[in-house]
């Protein structure tokens, strides 16, 4: 297995634990209305979304 196979895997998993903290905490605020439930949320919303821009990069590591 190459190291970009690796790392795309990793950042895949990252991407995956990352939204499924998000619902969890989305899923905290309807029930509560904690603030603090729906700032996580939204912050590890926005990191999946960074690995996901990072992860589409890796295309071009591919072709090196």
């Amino acid at each position: 297995m190459k190291l970009i196979t690796a790392h795309r895997i990793l950042i895949g998993a990252g991407i995956a634990v990352f939204l499924f903290y998000a619902a969890v905490q989305l899923r905290l605020f309807v029930r509560d209305g904690a603030t603090a439930s729906i700032v996580q949320a939204v912050v590890s919303a926005a990191v999946a979304i960074g690995f996901v821009l990072y992860y589409r990069t890796l295309k071009r590591w591919w072709s090196r």
